[in-house]
Protein backbone atom coordinates (compact mmCIF):
# COMPACT_ATOMS: atom_id res chain seq x y z
CA UNK A 1 0.00 0.00 0.00
CA UNK A 2 1.32 3.21 -0.60
CA UNK A 3 1.56 5.27 2.07
CA UNK A 4 3.19 8.91 1.15
CA UNK A 5 5.74 10.40 -1.90
CA UNK A 6 4.83 12.32 -4.83
CA UNK A 7 4.02 11.67 -8.36
CA UNK A 8 4.46 14.24 -11.36
CA UNK A 9 1.37 14.27 -12.95
CA UNK A 10 0.47 15.89 -16.36
CA UNK A 11 -2.63 17.63 -16.19
CA UNK A 12 -4.89 16.96 -18.80
CA UNK A 13 -7.36 20.16 -20.05
CA UNK A 14 -10.51 20.64 -19.16
CA UNK A 15 -10.17 19.24 -15.38
CA UNK A 16 -9.07 21.15 -12.25
CA UNK A 17 -6.35 20.44 -10.21
CA UNK A 18 -8.71 19.44 -7.21
CA UNK A 19 -10.50 17.21 -10.03
CA UNK A 20 -7.22 15.72 -10.86
CA UNK A 21 -6.33 15.24 -6.53
CA UNK A 22 -9.82 13.76 -6.63
CA UNK A 23 -8.94 11.12 -9.36
CA UNK A 24 -5.76 10.14 -7.46
CA UNK A 25 -7.73 9.68 -4.17
CA UNK A 26 -9.89 7.05 -5.99
CA UNK A 27 -7.44 5.57 -7.64
CA UNK A 28 -5.28 5.24 -4.55
CA UNK A 29 -7.72 4.61 -1.58
CA UNK A 30 -6.02 7.34 -0.43
CA UNK A 31 -7.64 10.36 1.60
CA UNK A 32 -5.06 13.09 2.41
CA UNK A 33 -3.84 13.84 -0.98
CA UNK A 34 -3.07 17.41 -2.40
CA UNK A 35 -0.97 19.10 -5.18
CA UNK A 36 1.56 22.04 -5.42
CA UNK A 37 0.36 24.44 -7.63
CA UNK A 38 -2.53 25.47 -9.07
CA UNK A 39 -3.41 25.05 -12.67
CA UNK A 40 -6.22 26.52 -14.85
CA UNK A 41 -8.74 24.24 -16.19
CA UNK A 42 -7.91 24.73 -19.77
CA UNK A 43 -4.02 24.59 -19.02
CA UNK A 44 -1.93 21.25 -19.09
CA UNK A 45 1.08 20.11 -17.62
CA UNK A 46 2.82 19.50 -14.92
CA UNK A 47 1.18 18.96 -11.14
CA UNK A 48 2.90 17.28 -8.47
CA UNK A 49 0.86 15.24 -6.57
CA UNK A 50 1.95 14.96 -2.87
CA UNK A 51 0.44 11.46 -1.15
CA UNK A 52 0.00 10.76 2.46
CA UNK A 53 2.58 12.52 4.90
CA UNK A 54 3.99 13.84 1.76
CA UNK A 55 1.49 16.63 1.64
CA UNK A 56 3.21 18.50 4.90
CA UNK A 57 5.89 19.73 2.60
CA UNK A 58 3.58 21.58 0.03
CA UNK A 59 4.58 25.03 2.36
CA UNK A 60 8.17 24.58 1.67
CA UNK A 61 8.08 24.77 -1.94
CA UNK A 62 7.60 29.28 -2.35
CA UNK A 63 11.40 29.42 -3.46
CA UNK A 64 10.62 27.00 -6.40
CA UNK A 65 10.80 28.09 -9.99
CA UNK A 66 7.97 27.49 -12.77
CA UNK A 67 8.36 27.24 -16.70
CA UNK A 68 5.76 27.81 -18.95
CA UNK A 69 4.70 27.55 -22.67
CA UNK A 70 2.24 29.83 -23.79
CA UNK A 71 0.58 31.04 -27.01
CA UNK A 72 -1.39 34.39 -26.68
CA UNK A 73 -3.95 35.97 -29.45
CA UNK A 74 -3.70 39.59 -30.50
CA UNK A 75 -6.37 41.76 -30.61
CA UNK A 76 -8.68 40.50 -28.40
CA UNK A 77 -9.58 41.38 -24.94
CA UNK A 78 -11.54 39.48 -22.49
CA UNK A 79 -13.06 39.34 -19.03
CA UNK A 80 -10.95 36.54 -17.79
CA UNK A 81 -7.96 37.30 -20.04
CA UNK A 82 -8.09 34.13 -21.00
CA UNK A 83 -9.67 33.04 -24.71
CA UNK A 84 -12.51 30.74 -22.95
CA UNK A 85 -13.72 34.07 -21.21
CA UNK A 86 -16.24 36.64 -22.38
CA UNK A 87 -14.74 38.56 -25.07
CA UNK A 88 -15.14 42.65 -24.25
CA UNK A 89 -13.27 44.24 -26.83
CA UNK A 90 -11.55 43.54 -30.26
CA UNK A 91 -8.78 45.85 -31.72
CA UNK A 92 -7.05 46.47 -35.43
CA UNK A 93 -3.64 44.57 -35.50
CA UNK A 94 -2.13 46.00 -38.51
CA UNK A 95 0.40 48.17 -37.23
CA UNK A 96 1.84 45.37 -35.67
CA UNK A 97 5.18 44.37 -36.28
CA UNK A 98 7.70 41.81 -34.77
CA UNK A 99 10.07 44.81 -33.22
CA UNK A 100 6.77 46.24 -31.85
CA UNK A 101 6.17 42.56 -30.14
CA UNK A 102 9.48 42.33 -29.08
CA UNK A 103 9.78 45.78 -27.37
CA UNK A 104 6.40 44.54 -25.50
CA UNK A 105 8.09 41.64 -23.75
CA UNK A 106 11.43 43.09 -22.99
CA UNK A 107 10.30 44.81 -19.78
CA UNK A 108 9.25 41.42 -18.22
CA UNK A 109 12.48 40.15 -16.36
CA UNK A 110 13.71 40.28 -12.96
CA UNK A 111 11.21 41.72 -10.08
CA UNK A 112 8.31 43.69 -11.59
CA UNK A 113 5.10 44.43 -9.96
CA UNK A 114 1.82 42.55 -11.69
CA UNK A 115 -2.06 42.58 -10.86
CA UNK A 116 -3.25 39.58 -10.49
CA UNK A 117 -6.21 39.31 -12.75
CA UNK A 118 -10.09 39.30 -11.16
CA UNK A 119 -11.09 35.45 -12.64
CA UNK A 120 -8.09 33.95 -9.98
CA UNK A 121 -8.26 32.01 -6.73
CA UNK A 122 -6.10 34.56 -4.61
CA UNK A 123 -8.35 35.90 -1.75
CA UNK A 124 -9.03 39.25 -0.94
CA UNK A 125 -10.82 39.48 2.55
CA UNK A 126 -11.37 35.54 3.00
CA UNK A 127 -13.15 35.41 -0.41
CA UNK A 128 -11.81 34.28 -3.88
CA UNK A 129 -11.76 36.75 -6.51
CA UNK A 130 -13.31 34.58 -8.67
CA UNK A 131 -16.27 34.62 -6.44
CA UNK A 132 -16.27 38.31 -6.54
CA UNK A 133 -16.18 38.48 -10.26
CA UNK A 134 -18.71 35.89 -10.60
CA UNK A 135 -21.06 38.30 -8.56
CA UNK A 136 -20.08 41.50 -10.31
CA UNK A 137 -18.54 43.42 -7.34
CA UNK A 138 -15.58 45.41 -8.01
CA UNK A 139 -12.88 45.02 -5.16
CA UNK A 140 -9.55 46.46 -4.97
CA UNK A 141 -6.53 44.48 -6.00
CA UNK A 142 -3.49 45.30 -4.97
CA UNK A 143 -0.07 44.53 -6.85
CA UNK A 144 2.85 42.11 -5.96
CA UNK A 145 6.57 41.43 -6.66
CA UNK A 146 7.06 38.32 -8.72
CA UNK A 147 9.87 37.36 -9.85
CA UNK A 148 10.92 36.62 -14.22
CA UNK A 149 13.73 34.50 -14.09
CA UNK A 150 13.30 34.52 -18.54
CA UNK A 151 11.13 34.82 -21.04
CA UNK A 152 12.29 34.10 -24.53
CA UNK A 153 9.75 34.63 -27.54
CA UNK A 154 9.81 31.07 -29.75
CA UNK A 155 7.04 32.51 -33.03
CA UNK A 156 5.83 35.01 -33.89
CA UNK A 157 2.58 35.24 -36.21
CA UNK A 158 1.74 38.04 -37.77
CA UNK A 159 0.49 36.69 -41.53
CA UNK A 160 -2.82 34.37 -40.49
CA UNK A 161 -5.63 36.35 -39.41
CA UNK A 162 -5.52 35.03 -36.15
CA UNK A 163 -1.75 37.13 -34.89
CA UNK A 164 -0.25 34.76 -32.22
CA UNK A 165 2.87 34.96 -30.46
CA UNK A 166 4.47 31.98 -28.30
CA UNK A 167 6.82 32.55 -25.78
CA UNK A 168 8.51 30.30 -22.54
CA UNK A 169 8.40 31.74 -19.44
CA UNK A 170 10.67 30.65 -16.08
CA UNK A 171 9.00 32.76 -12.85
CA UNK A 172 8.28 32.56 -9.18
CA UNK A 173 5.21 30.92 -8.02
CA UNK A 174 2.57 33.59 -7.82
CA UNK A 175 2.82 34.45 -11.12
CA UNK A 176 0.18 34.98 -13.79
CA UNK A 177 0.85 34.29 -17.35
CA UNK A 178 -2.76 35.54 -18.30
CA UNK A 179 -1.38 38.34 -17.11
CA UNK A 180 1.59 38.94 -19.20
CA UNK A 181 -0.54 38.28 -22.25
CA UNK A 182 -2.71 40.84 -21.31
CA UNK A 183 -0.11 43.60 -20.20
CA UNK A 184 1.71 42.49 -23.19
CA UNK A 185 -1.15 43.50 -25.41
CA UNK A 186 -1.75 46.59 -23.61
CA UNK A 187 1.57 47.60 -24.86
CA UNK A 188 1.17 46.94 -27.89
CA UNK A 189 -2.20 48.58 -27.98
CA UNK A 190 -4.35 45.87 -29.33
CA UNK A 191 -5.23 43.84 -26.57
CA UNK A 192 -3.62 40.37 -26.10
CA UNK A 193 -5.23 37.34 -24.43
CA UNK A 194 -3.90 33.73 -23.73
CA UNK A 195 -4.84 30.77 -25.88
CA UNK A 196 -2.80 28.12 -24.63
CA UNK A 197 -1.04 27.04 -21.65
CA UNK A 198 1.23 24.15 -20.82
CA UNK A 199 3.32 24.28 -17.41
CA UNK A 200 6.64 22.39 -18.74
CA UNK A 201 8.38 22.45 -15.15
CA UNK A 202 7.63 23.15 -11.40
CA UNK A 203 11.06 23.12 -8.83
CA UNK A 204 12.46 19.53 -9.77
CA UNK A 205 9.40 18.18 -11.78
CA UNK A 206 9.38 17.95 -15.68
CA UNK A 207 7.27 17.60 -18.14
CA UNK A 208 9.28 14.59 -19.57
CA UNK A 209 9.17 12.69 -16.78
CA UNK A 210 5.30 13.69 -16.30
CA UNK A 211 2.48 10.61 -16.00
CA UNK A 212 -0.43 10.56 -18.37
CA UNK A 213 -3.40 10.76 -15.96
CA UNK A 214 -5.73 8.73 -17.61
CA UNK A 215 -2.81 6.04 -17.86
CA UNK A 216 -2.29 6.43 -14.58
CA UNK A 217 -5.43 4.80 -13.79
CA UNK A 218 -4.89 1.60 -15.41
CA UNK A 219 -1.59 0.89 -13.44
CA UNK A 220 -0.89 -1.60 -10.75
CA UNK A 221 0.42 -0.09 -7.09
CA UNK A 222 3.40 -1.30 -7.98
CA UNK A 223 3.70 -0.28 -11.22
CA UNK A 224 3.10 3.38 -9.54
CA UNK A 225 5.59 2.94 -6.44
CA UNK A 226 8.32 2.88 -9.07
CA UNK A 227 7.57 6.41 -10.09
CA UNK A 228 7.31 7.86 -6.33
CA UNK A 229 9.78 10.30 -5.92
CA UNK A 230 10.33 10.96 -1.90
CA UNK A 231 9.48 13.16 0.47
CA UNK A 232 12.46 15.03 0.44
CA UNK A 233 13.32 15.28 -2.67
CA UNK A 234 11.78 18.52 -3.89
CA UNK A 235 13.52 20.22 -0.93
CA UNK A 236 16.38 21.64 -2.75
CA UNK A 237 16.90 24.74 -1.45
CA UNK A 238 17.61 23.74 2.14
CA UNK A 239 20.72 22.25 3.54
CA UNK A 240 21.18 19.01 3.96
CA UNK A 241 22.70 17.43 7.09
CA UNK A 242 23.25 13.70 8.55
CA UNK A 243 22.96 12.64 12.64
CA UNK A 244 24.36 9.40 13.96
CA UNK A 245 21.78 6.76 14.98
CA UNK A 246 21.50 8.33 18.48
CA UNK A 247 20.94 11.60 17.68
CA UNK A 248 18.98 10.68 15.13
CA UNK A 249 16.44 8.95 17.46
CA UNK A 250 16.74 11.84 19.67
CA UNK A 251 15.90 14.71 16.91
CA UNK A 252 12.56 11.84 15.81
CA UNK A 253 11.48 12.22 19.56
CA UNK A 254 11.39 15.72 19.68
CA UNK A 255 14.83 16.59 20.60
CA UNK A 256 17.11 19.77 19.72
CA UNK A 257 19.98 18.33 17.40
CA UNK A 258 23.45 20.22 18.26
CA UNK A 259 25.49 20.66 14.81
CA UNK A 260 28.49 18.88 16.52
CA UNK A 261 26.51 15.51 16.50
CA UNK A 262 26.17 15.78 12.53
CA UNK A 263 27.90 15.72 9.39
CA UNK A 264 27.00 19.17 7.60
CA UNK A 265 26.88 17.81 4.02
CA UNK A 266 25.04 20.98 2.54
CA UNK A 267 24.54 24.81 3.24
CA UNK A 268 20.98 26.59 2.69
CA UNK A 269 21.25 27.92 -0.54
CA UNK A 270 19.51 31.05 0.23
CA UNK A 271 21.20 31.51 3.78
CA UNK A 272 22.54 35.34 3.09
CA UNK A 273 19.30 36.19 1.90
CA UNK A 274 19.79 36.25 -2.17
CA UNK A 275 16.41 34.93 -3.36
CA UNK A 276 14.89 37.12 -5.49
CA UNK A 277 11.62 37.97 -3.56
CA UNK A 278 11.27 38.22 0.47
CA UNK A 279 11.65 35.03 1.92
CA UNK A 280 10.65 33.30 5.07
CA UNK A 281 13.46 33.59 7.60
CA UNK A 282 13.69 30.36 8.70
CA UNK A 283 14.44 29.60 5.33
CA UNK A 284 17.62 30.99 5.50
CA UNK A 285 18.65 28.62 8.33
CA UNK A 286 16.52 25.58 6.81
CA UNK A 287 18.09 21.70 6.63
CA UNK A 288 17.31 18.49 5.70
CA UNK A 289 18.09 16.21 8.77
CA UNK A 290 19.07 12.57 7.64
CA UNK A 291 19.91 9.62 10.34
CA UNK A 292 22.32 6.76 10.02
CA UNK A 293 19.26 4.18 11.25
CA UNK A 294 20.83 0.64 11.05
CA UNK A 295 23.21 1.53 8.56
CA UNK A 296 20.55 3.42 6.75
CA UNK A 297 20.57 6.89 5.59
CA UNK A 298 17.11 7.90 6.39
CA UNK A 299 15.32 11.18 6.14
CA UNK A 300 13.76 12.32 9.34
CA UNK A 301 12.28 15.58 9.08
CA UNK A 302 13.08 19.76 7.95
CA UNK A 303 14.57 22.15 10.85
CA UNK A 304 15.62 25.77 11.47
CA UNK A 305 19.16 26.43 13.09
CA UNK A 306 17.92 28.19 15.95
CA UNK A 307 20.69 30.55 16.80
CA UNK A 308 20.54 31.54 20.10
CA UNK A 309 20.58 27.92 21.63
CA UNK A 310 23.08 27.32 18.76
CA UNK A 311 20.67 23.79 17.33
CA UNK A 312 18.63 22.68 15.02
CA UNK A 313 14.97 23.14 15.95
CA UNK A 314 12.82 20.18 14.14
CA UNK A 315 9.70 22.31 12.16
CA UNK A 316 8.27 18.76 11.04
CA UNK A 317 9.22 15.17 11.82
CA UNK A 318 8.54 12.78 9.16
CA UNK A 319 10.15 9.68 10.30
CA UNK A 320 7.99 7.06 11.73
CA UNK A 321 9.80 3.76 13.73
Amino acid sequence: MITEGILNINKPQNMTSHDVVSVMRRTLGIKKIGHTGTLDPMATGVLPICIGRSTRIMEYLDLDMKRYRCTMVLGVVTDTQDVWGQTLERFDTSQVDEEKVRAAFAGFHGVIDQKPPMYSALKVNGKKLYEYARAGIEVEVKTRKIFIKSLEIEEINLSAEEKTVTFTVECSKGTYIRTICQDAGDFLGCGGTLKSLVRTRSGIFDIASAIDLESLKEWSLEKIELRLQQTFEPLVHFGKVVADQIAAVQFASGWHLPLDKCEIVKRPEYEDGSFCLPMREEYKKAYNVFGRIEGKEVFLGVAFYDDNDKKLVADKVFYVR
